[in-house]
């Protein structure tokens, strides 16, 4: 009797660890699974930047930018320091510091950083003065955000976040449009 008891109990107990790990597996492969964060990045005081700086070649401009990070996911997500990057036609032509963070889960952060500006480069472009005449530059930053998640307080595990910013800058109204993309590789 105490035979078949504990082989019954032992079946019970295989069952019930096959649903928890089901259900587990459901989770992490669902609710859990990694989404990617939405990034804002959006240059401000425009109206006040001078046009004439751009005839002074040796100038570096630092233009003020709001970045805005909204983290959809159930983990936490902490950087240090980073650098992104700011193309002009492929060519680097800035870099923005991205001072470290902490992104709690499902919450957003705003952070200030400023891009600085080598107009050198950008106005020794052979397709800067086709984009001044269109009436608007065209520029791209990139960064690459390394940093740890935190699932639930118990999983840790090294992310990156990978962020693309395609924005232009009407010179005209001075307005700006920006589309961002970013990925996260765990």
């Amino acid at each position: 009797m105490s035979n078949k008891g504990l082989k019954i109990c032992l079946v019970l107990f295989l069952f019930l660890l096959v649903i928890v790990s089901v259900g587990m597996v459901t989770l992490f492969l669902t609710v859990f699974k990694p989404k990617d964060p939405n990034i804002m990045v959006q240059p401000v005081g425009l109206e006040h930047f001078n046009l004439s700086l751009l005839t002074n070649l040796t100038a570096n401009v630092s233009l003020p930018m709001v970045i805005t990070m909204v983290n959809p996911n159930f983990g936490s997500f902490e950087y240090p320091e980073a650098m992104g990057y700011v193309n002009f036609h492929g060519g680097i032509v800035g870099e923005v510091p991205i001072q470290g963070e902490f992104v709690p889960a499902r919450e957003q952060i705003v952070v200030d950083a400023w891009a600085n500006l080598m107009l050198q480069k950008v106005v020794t472009d052979t397709r800067f003065w086709a984009d001044v005449l269109s009436g608007s530059l065209n520029f791209t930053s990139t960064a690459a955000l390394p940093g740890k998640v935190e699932m639930l307080k118990i999983l840790k595990l090294k992310a990156t976040v990978y962020s693309t910013c395609d924005f232009s800058i009407d010179l005209t109204s001075r307005n700006v449009d920006s589309k961002c993309s970013a990925k996260i590789k765990l």
